[in-house]
């Protein structure tokens, strides 16, 4: 692909690395460490750090 293109995929592969590691998550569930990952494998463990990153207990995060 494009010189731009590969640019700009590896500033957004940047932008979520930079927010894992903020949530400490250094490796993937998959056993990978975050810098290896591809976009869509960094976006699901994102995903999966937000959810744990919830307070249930929290009376705005109940549901019913």
């Amino acid at each position: 692909m494009g010189i731009l293109y590969e640019s700009v995929m590896q500033q957004k592969r940047n932008v979520l690395i930079k927010r894992l590691s903020e949530l400490n998550i250094s490796k993937a569930q998959s056993g990978k460490r975050i810098h290896d990952c591809d976009y869509e494998e960094l976006k699901y463990e994102l995903v999966l750090a937000s959810f744990r990153d919830i307070d249930a207990e929290a009376t705005e995060n109940t549901w019913f």
